[in-house]
């Protein structure tokens, strides 16, 4: 759902409706397309003022909203008591990657917070709204000497100070001066918020720290790849040493593209994971864990999101990687041949088996055998598999003899197997030889802060993989991404990024256009109003459907039933000609309330829109409408 929407000339209340991306094409004006700190407009949208309104205090019930979202206030003391436990516990090195984790992740959530609250918000402006958040926050002043960027360009670079940074100054109260920089939080908080406000991964370097003895701390930022030995900042991005947080090289002529699971090529030849959002690091730690035993793994999770790479790390980072690691996809083997797929067979064992064949298990004894989609399996398959893990040994089709084969199974579902189970699909003794160590791996809409990192990712993949030269992400390419739902997960963003490389210009953006090609349909916070007072939306040419370059202004019809203001005559009129009139304030506001919920189908959150509340306001009113 969408917010309301005011036409200042005429006060009428629109809401935005759910649209195709593929009918959008270029909007103008109001797009963050580049700006800078020399042409700040005095007073423009979010000012500190409009941020310090968004934050709200609940006492009665201990919560505070910041934009809608849960915030906690924090001792200093207790965050300078906690770093020196973990610098005794774990180390200077992976403390520091744990904070600027953590940082990062806050600064990306926020520049999404800004996006979807002022969209409309200049671009020089809404980018420094970043560093007056961080300031209401009550982590740094910021003072930004300049800052400047071009998605046309695909360039960025900034340089600030920081003045009172809470973080050097729990530093240096634990430790003392040092020789090295100390903000590491508000660090990742810089290349967290800058990396998803202009969709291109930017490294913030710390060059004087308050914590060193410095008057100041300052820091510059430009992106990954025009900084030197860059991979002593991404390190610590890094949860897990065999996690990349993005991919660098030479140009396209230079290098070749490292294959990826959605290619056509298999081989898993420096193959990488690339995330940083809180997810994807605990499936990680779980992954680091369970890699030096021997037990068997069940990676759960929706289709696309990488359960085979995942897999590979596994047999990677285990004792088996000198070995074999096979994968079977088991819904694409027919019931009749998964048999000797699995186990082999022996020449003559059927009309065509002209000689003997290894099967799977022997080919990966040794190292490691991935089974994907493990519950498409035949229930006589099933029973077939589960005898051969339990004795560890198997015999070929139309074989007289056993063979032990020594192998690491790690399998893979979309499905829920308990209720395969409870349905009479999967037998339950398999699964519970299976469900040894589960590791589910989260979908792409519940690790946003990635995306940002998956789409540089994979737009320098597929410009090597196709000769191509493309700057980055237009505006609304980014916004359109961050905020699209991604049913495909990580294999569709691969795809949607693959297409935009292919469509854009050379030396130029990928715009959204380039994108969302073949009914695609995400929220979009682009829109502007025609002269009825109605929102419009920029869509391709009718005759012209596959031209991204081709601008046509449409007018975008109302959601059914109109804006929840269209009730409002109704309701007062029902009000006037009631028997038991209330012209309270507490009972009109209970009815618009109401009448909103009933407008949103029951969505608080699209209630809360259309009533200019957050969700936790809207809940604590209705909370007291159902108090005696």
């Amino acid at each position: 759902m969408y917010d309301l929407i005011k036409n200042e000339e005429s006060g009428d209340m629109t809401i935005p409706p759910r649209v195709s991306l593929a009918e959008m094409s270029r909007v103008s004006g109001k797009m963050l397309q580049q700006g800078g700190s020399l042409n700040l407009k005095a007073g423009a949208a979010p000012t500190l003022d409009d941020l310090t309104q968004s934050l709200h205090f609940s006492p009665g019930d201990g919560r505070i909203w910041l934009n809608g979202q849960r915030m906690q206030l924090l001792h200093l003391t207790s965050l300078g008591s906690l770093r020196r436990e973990l610098m005794e516990s774990i180390g200077p090195e992976r403390t520091r990657g744990l904070f600027t984790r953590v940082g990062y992740s806050a600064g990306a959530r926020d520049a999404q917070l800004l996006r979807e609250r002022w969209p409309d918000a200049e671009p020089g402006s809404l980018f420094a709204a970043g560093p007056r958040m961080h300031s209401l926050e009550g982590a740094v002043k910021v003072e930004p000497l300049h800052f400047d960027f071009d998605f046309e360009r695909g360039t960025y670079h900034g340089e600030f100070l920081w003045h009172h940074s809470s973080e050097a100054e729990v530093h240096t109260a634990e430790f003392g001066h040092g020789t090295e920089p100390a903000c590491w939080m508000q660090t990742g908080y810089a290349i967290g918020y800058t990396s998803a406000m202009i969709g291109r991964l930017t490294i913030y370097r710390e060059l004087e720290c308050t914590a060193m003895g410095h008057k100041h701390c300052r820091l510059i930022g430009k992106p990954a790849d025009e900084w030197d030995n860059v991979e002593d900042d991404l390190r610590f991005l890094n949860a897990e040493s065999f996690v990349s947080t993005t991919a660098y090289g030479e140009p396209a002529t230079h290098q070749q593209a490292a294959p990826l699971p959605g290619d056509d090529e298999r081989p898993y030849a420096e193959k990488q994971m690339v995330g940083v959002s809180s997810a994807f690091n605990a499936a990680c730690h779980m992954l680091k864990r369970v890699a030096p035993t021997a037990a068997t793994v069940l990676f759960t999770g929706e289709s696309g999101v990488g359960k085979e790479l995942f897999a590979y790390m596994l047999h990677q980072i285990s004792a088996r990687k000198e070995q074999a690691f096979v994968a079977v996809n088991c819904a694409a083997i027919p019931e009749t041949l998964i048999e000797s797929e699995l186990f082999g067979v022996e020449r003559g064992a059927y009309t065509g088996a002209n000689q003997s064949r290894a099967g799977r298990f022997e080919r990966a004894s040794g190292g490691t055998l991935f089974l994907d989609e493990i519950g498409t399996l035949s229930l006589v398959a099933q029973g077939k598999l589960l005898r051969a893990l339990q004795e560890g040994e198997i015999e070929r089709v139309g074989g007289v003899r056993s063979v032990k084969v020594d192998v690491r199974l790690v399998a893979a579902t979309n499905v829920d197997l308990r209720e395969e189970i409870r349905q009479g699909r999967f037998r339950e003794d398999l699964f519970f030889r299976l469900n040894v160590f589960p590791i589910r791996l989260p979908p792409l809409r519940d690790r946003r802060d990635d995306i940002p990192l998956l789409m540089g990712y994979f737009m320098r993949h597929y410009g090597h993989k196709h000769q191509r030269r493309v700057t980055g992400f237009t505006a609304r390419a980014v916004d359109a991404l961050l905020n699209y739902h991604f049913p495909g997960n990580i294999r569709e963003l691969q795809n949607l990024v693959e297409r935009g490389v292919i469509y854009a210009d050379e030396d130029g953006p990928i715009d959204l256009p380039h994108l969302f090609t073949s009914g695609e349909e995400a929220q979009t916070s682009y829109f502007s109003l025609a002269q009825t007072g109605r929102l419009t939306a920029n869509a391709q040419t009718p005759n012209t459907p596959n031209s991204p370059n081709s601008p046509n202004m449409q007018e975008v019809p109302q959601t059914p039933g109109g804006a929840l203001l269209d009730v409002l005559p109704d309701m007062l009129r029902q009000q006037a000609s009631s028997a038991e009139q209330d012209w309270s304030l507490d009972h009109l506001e209970s009815t618009l309330i109401l009448a909103a919920v009933k407008r949103a189908d029951g969505n608080l959150s699209a209630a809360a829109r259309m009533l200019g509340l957050t969700r936790p306001q809207l809940s604590y009113r209705m909370k007291k409408l159902q108090q005696p």
